[in-house]
């Protein structure tokens, strides 16, 4: 494993679990392993499973709705196209990798299954649900090996493949979220939620003049002048990427933050699910 993605994993291992008051990071508060609850009775249930004395109180069916039932199914889906391989800072990829295993050690930790998924221009890589905290490691190295360059952007891929998963999961989209999507399916039958990677340079990039630039999706090389006009362009089609990204993601109920390449990760995906 590359030195700087071990340190990072390392890093973010520490960040997840340590024991000092207010630093945790508690993706799944009140959900999942820890506790169990009652439940009105729904035709299918197990009737062994209703409390008779609750049904006594009430006159209504309850069922006990135990701990491993609670369990969570968390996925994370990673976009890995071409337009990751950018970075001011540090690149969008490792970004993305740093946010993958904080949110798979906060699964982990929070004795959830686990599972990962790396898309582009088709499905490369996925893993079954596990609990065994190596899987992290692995992912993070798996990730680091991974060139994005030359790859396009698949969403409607990733949301076909997604959706066909029969248990109900929590889907942890991880992308730069630069181009048209539809999760309106997907969001119905899961619980999705965006974390959109960005480096600050590609939204308000400079006015440099004629620069030779390469388009990290197909590899076509192209001179332009990036003057105050081009500049102005570029921020007026940006804006209106992230217009359409916003509005599609209150209108189908995502959760979302927004994480640049110079920022913690971690205070950042506290603050969402605080």
């Amino acid at each position: 494993m590359n030195k700087n993605i071990k340190k990072l994993v390392i890093k973010t291992k520490r960040q997840v679990f340590t024991e000092v008051v207010g630093e945790n990071l508690s993706i799944f508060q009140n959900e999942g392993f820890d506790f169990a609850e009652l439940r009105e009775y729904q035709y299918g249930d197990d009737v062994k499973k209703i409390d008779w004395k609750v049904f006594a109180k009430y006159k209504k069916p309850y069922v006990k709705i135990y701990k491993e039932e609670r369990e969570l199914n968390v996925i994370v889906a990673l976009m890995f196209d071409g337009n990751l391989y950018f970075g001011s800072k540090r690149l969008k990829k490792d970004l993305a990798i740093e946010i993958a295993s904080l949110l798979g050690f906060a699964t982990i930790k929070n004795q959830d299954s686990f599972s990962y998924y790396i898309f582009a221009d088709r499905l490369y890589q996925k893993i079954k649900p596990t609990k065994n905290i190596n899987a992290i490691f692995k992912m993070a190295q798996n990730l680091d090996n991974f060139s994005p360059l030359g790859k396009k952007t698949n969403f409607k891929l990733l949301s076909e493949t997604l959706y066909k998963i029969k248990r109900k999961s929590i889907i942890f989209i991880i992308s730069d979220f630069i181009g048209e999507f539809d999760f309106n399916v997907l969001s119905k039958k899961h619980e999705v939620v965006a974390i959109i990677v960005r480096d600050r340079v590609e939204e308000n990039p400079y006015e440099i003049g004629f620069i030779n630039l390469l388009d990290p999706q197909t590899y076509d090389s192209l001179i332009v002048d990036l003057d105050s006009k081009a500049v102005k362009e570029y921020k007026k089609n940006i804006k209106r990427n992230d217009h359409f990204m916003y509005k599609n993601f209150r209108k189908q109920k995502i959760r979302f933050v927004k994480i640049y390449t110079d920022e913690e990760p971690f205070i950042k995906l506290k603050k969402l699910f605080r």
